[in-house]
């Protein structure tokens, strides 16, 4: 989080604090007496060891389950991700109430999804529960989704998966970060209809993906990708990467993964309905207006 972040926190009276999410005691001495308490914290990434995914997402959310119920607050919001239902299929206008997938695409996906179900199973009278899938978050700040494409981009090895119609929600980052504050509110109801289950977050604007990456892309003056690459082979390429990499330990990440391979090839926009109900939920910043917020930044970068 930048400085002027925090400097925003402290003004209000929060007090910054670092510790290793997956030290018990240090969670413990952490969390005190609150209305709320929303966990964000994961770790985050498309590749990785298996075991460093478990022990921060699932182990660190059982700590922070463990030091909510301690303190006494009684309520919690946790950040889950849209990936525990997977990638394996187009899903449009998704439910809520999708199956969360058997087999998973990634490490991260997985531990989202055990971390996800120790949340929703803790619902009960003395702890009330509710979770967010926020889905594809952009934004001025972004580390993950937007600079990646963008460099492959500037690259020219930016390849479109599959036909390139398929349409996705985007989350900007301050309606996700609202998300979670109306989230909260929702849970200090006597009553929350939203305790004990999921809800995806999005901007409620799907776009085709790879018109609206090259709309920002030619915004940026970097070429548009024009060059594609069938889908099935795409998740054999993503496949037998990540076979190599995994037998031959190689370091840092392959350039495709199945999780990612799936995400950018199939179309996965969700029903707002829920969150509109049961949170209060409503995109703040609408699509347009956030899609230029962003490219601002990330020319700021270049």
């Amino acid at each position: 989080m930048a400085r002027h972040r925090y400097a925003a926190l402290e003004a209000l009276g929060a007090k910054p604090l670092t510790l290793d999410i997956r030290d018990r005691g240090a969670v413990l001495r952490a969390v005190v007496p609150v209305d709320v308490v929303l966990h964000l914290a994961a770790k985050v990434g498309q590749w990785g060891p298996r075991h460093v995914f478990q022990a921060v997402n699932v182990d660190g959310t059982r700590n922070s389950v463990e030091a909510t119920r301690a303190a006494g607050s009684g309520r919690l919001v946790y950040t889950s991700s849209p990936s525990v239902v997977g990638y394996r299929h187009d899903i449009e206008k998704g439910s809520s109430d999708l199956p969360v997938a058997t087999r998973h695409e990634s490490a991260y996906s997985e531990s989202k999804a055990m971390a996800e179900r120790l949340i929703l199973m803790e619902n009960g009278p003395w702890l009330r529960t509710v979770v967010l899938r926020p889905h594809l978050i952009f934004g001025p700040g972004d580390p993950h989704m937007l600079p990646r494409l963008l460099e492959h981009a500037r690259q020219g090895t930016l390849r479109r998966i599959g036909s390139g119609r398929n349409r996705v929600d985007l989350t900007y980052i301050d309606n996700a970060a609202w998300a979670h504050l109306d989230a909260a509110d929702a849970l200090l109801e006597p009553e929350p209809r939203c305790a004990g289950r999921a809800y995806f977050i999005s901007n409620d604007e799907p776009v085709i993906f790879w018109d609206w990456l090259n709309g920002l892309l030619q915004d940026l003056a970097i070429p548009p990708v024009r060059r594609s690459v069938p889908r099935p082979l795409a998740q054999l390429a993503a496949q037998a990467l990540e076979t190599t990499w995994r037998v031959c330990r190689l370091p840092g990440e392959p350039a495709v993964t199945r999780l990612v391979a799936g995400a950018l090839a199939r179309s996965h926009w969700y029903d707002m309905g829920p969150a509109l109900s049961d949170l209060g939920y409503r995109p703040r910043v609408p699509m347009g207006e956030a899609t230029r917020l962003t490219v601002d930044w990330l020319r700021t970068r270049q």
